[in-house]
């Protein structure tokens, strides 16, 4: 099987990618001060919303009549858009995806080409796939020029560059742009202005994500709090916009809905900085040329999987990221995916499709399963549930180790009560194992358990022993 960019070439495993994030002690600092002020924010945006919980549900059913109607709808939202002069273009895979675009940009005699912040071309690795066909693509989104000219990986949905704070940020601007600049806000920013105001007046061709397309009249709408995006929208002769296939809404009626969820859920406004829409081509304003790039990249797959299935209804918020306490002291760059936090963690897998892959395969366990993620979903996505789900699917995937043996003994053992009673017996004598009242060494398998914690000593007399004598 081919790798799927959605995950990145030659991460480790997430348990060895988090003990390394671990003993970061700046990361974990940035971390929490950033995942702190986000989900404080986001608690006080909700809170004013008396309706908030019938929102959510609303959410969760549009999306998932969506998913239900994603074959008719996807024909519609084509019809729609070919009608009012675009050009709908539908990719298999991220190989495919890629090569329309470049092909694309070629066609326009593109060597650069300038990006909205866009999930989906991070999700196919376009950057890189452009970049090996001789064009450059320049990010426009703060915090993915920030991770863009720092040769870095981003590690969070809605803010990239998370990871970093203004000092790291300060030197990557002085070495990449090659400006002398302060690391307060308000210069970083300019100093970014300052050199993407070149890129955006001379770029003939720009690419776009989206955030949602609505299928009856087709629209397509992207979220953002620069205006960057706006500028690439507006200002190219040509446009591309690629998009996963789930990103639908059936009516503008269906868009409202969201346009209240997602900018309280994602940076805590009551209403986003700018709503682009454009639908199609118009003569004299804004791009004359319009290609929207469909891309199913293991998406089909996961429509197959009635409980895993529901991580299709993400709309990108990252609410979920910024209340995870597993998130908040790893880092999105353990995940080793362009999705981290716990949705990544259900939908990375499911798009990688295989569970035989070491390092997707351990991302269902990237959770404590506390069920914050679930509370804070705008559309519901039960994550811990798809968690459970996956973990099962992985040790079925697995086959015959030696924690299936160890579990299918265990069964053999609870069925008997006569079983049962031996096994408790004999697990008892570990007490002499013990010093005051903890064990805290045995031999393997049970060294995997106290490396890192001790063990309560057994007591000397079963429950059902100390019912037997003294209830009869």
């Amino acid at each position: 099987m081919a790798r799927n960019p959605v995950t990145w070439l030659g991460s480790p495993t997430f348990p060895k990618a988090a003990h390394t994030a671990l003993a970061d002690t700046q990361l974990r600092q940035n971390l929490r001060k950033a995942t702190g002020t986000i989900r404080a924010r986001r608690a006080a945006a909700v809170a004013e919303m008396t309706d908030w919980e019938m929102l959510r549900v609303a959410g969760e059913q549009i999306k998932d009549d969506v998913l239900a109607r994603l074959d008719t709808l996807l024909v519609q939202l084509e019809e729609s858009v070919t009608a009012r002069g675009g050009v709908v273009h539908w990719a298999r895979d991220a190989e495919e995806a890629n090569r329309i675009v470049l092909d694309l940009c070629r066609a326009e005699n593109a060597r650069e080409v300038v990006k909205v912040k866009s999930m989906a071309t991070a999700e196919i690795g376009l950057n890189e796939a452009l970049e090996a066909g001789g064009v450059q693509a320049v990010e426009t989104d703060l915090a993915e020029l920030i991770v863009q000219l720092g040769d870095d990986r981003p590690s969070h949905i809605l803010v990239p560059a998370i990871h970093r704070n203004r000092s790291e940020i300060r030197e990557i601007f002085q070495r990449r742009m090659g400006v002398e600049v302060s690391d307060e806000p308000a210069d970083l920013a300019e100093a970014a202005r300052t050199y993407l105001r070149r890129k955006f007046l001379t770029t003939k061709v720009a690419i776009s994500g989206a955030n949602f397309a609505v299928a009856d009249t087709g629209s397509i709408v992207v979220l953002e709090s620069e205006g960057n995006g706006r500028m690439c929208l507006t200002l190219p002769e040509t446009l591309i916009t690629v998009m996963g296939i789930e990103k639908l809404v059936p009516s503008w009626q269906d868009l409202e809905v969201f346009l209240q969820l997602l900018p309280r859920s994602s940076t805590a406004e009551r209403m986003n900085p700018y709503t682009s829409v454009w639908t199609g081509v118009t003569p004299g304003d804004g791009p004359q040329k319009f290609h929207l790039v469909l891309i199913d990249n293991g998406r089909t797959a996961t429509l197959t999987d009635s409980v895993g299935r529901q991580a299709l209804r993400c709309i990108r918020c990252s609410a979920c990221l910024n209340v995870c306490p597993v998130y908040e002291r790893t880092g999105g760059q353990s995940y080793g995916s362009v999705y981290p936090g716990p949705i990544g963690a259900i939908l990375t897998p499911q798009l990688v499709g295989d569970l035989t892959d070491p390092q997707a395969a351990s991302l269902p366990y990237a959770s404590s399963l506390c069920g914050a993620c679930f509370e804070v979903c705008p559309v519901r996505i039960d994550i811990p549930s798809v968690l459970t789900h996956l973990r099962a699917e992985v040790v079925e995937a697995k086959g015959r180790t030696a924690e299936s043996v160890a579990m299918a003994a265990a069964a053999w053992v609870f069925r008997e009560s006569s079983r049962y009673e031996k096994a408790q017996k004999a697990g008892s004598l570990a007490r002499f194992l013990a010093r005051d009242g903890r064990i805290t060494s045995l031999p393997w398998p049970g060294s995997r358990w106290t490396s890192s914690r001790d063990v309560p000593a057994p007591p000397a007399e079963s429950f059902r022993a100390w019912w037997r004598k003294n209830r009869g």
